[in-house]
């Protein structure tokens, strides 16, 4: 059974090698070298000994389209079912202050976060809801139960 008095025989000694000549004159390090000397072994990853590294060797070439994307807070039905009442309205300022979504600052002249509704889910409850962006599955969704779907801008 495993105790604490017991611990110590369970873990290897580390070798301390370079204390002395117990491992004769090159005390367990092999013989010269970056690795032999004292101090910390400066070999960082991706090091191939002064050699141009394959990291910079290769070309850096293409397109990111990160910088330029439309990014969404996403709201599913689910989330409408679970936190508004029937004959609520659902702006971005009321799923705000419900914490549904979180404000962002302003990124390429857009005013607020975009809001984008999902079908994901079920919905029973008469809705008014204004978004950027929606789905068709979620279009259908709400106006099946008599609520309404209103985009903020046509994209």
């Amino acid at each position: 059974m495993l105790a604490l008095d017991k611990l110590t025989k369970l873990v290897k000694k580390r070798k301390r090698v370079g204390r002395g000549g117990s491992r004769g004159g090159t005390s367990g390090k092999g013989h010269k070298g970056q690795k032999a000397r004292s101090g910390s072994h400066g070999v960082g990853y991706g090091f191939e000994g002064g050699q141009m590294p394959l990291s910079r060797r290769l070309p850096k070439r293409g397109f990111n389209n990160v910088q330029f994307e439309t990014a969404y807070a996403i709201i599913n039905l689910e989330d409408l079912e679970r936190h508004f009442n029937s004959g609520d309205e659902v702006t971005k300022d009321v799923l705000y202050g419900k914490g549904l979504i979180s404000k962002r600052k302003s990124t390429k002249g857009q005013s607020a976060t975009l809001v984008k509704l999902l079908g994901n889910g079920s919905i029973s409850k008469q809705l008014m809801v204004h978004v950027d962006a929606v789905s068709k599955s979620a279009v259908q969704a709400v106006e099946k139960i008599g609520g309404k779907v209103h985009l903020l801008k046509e994209m």
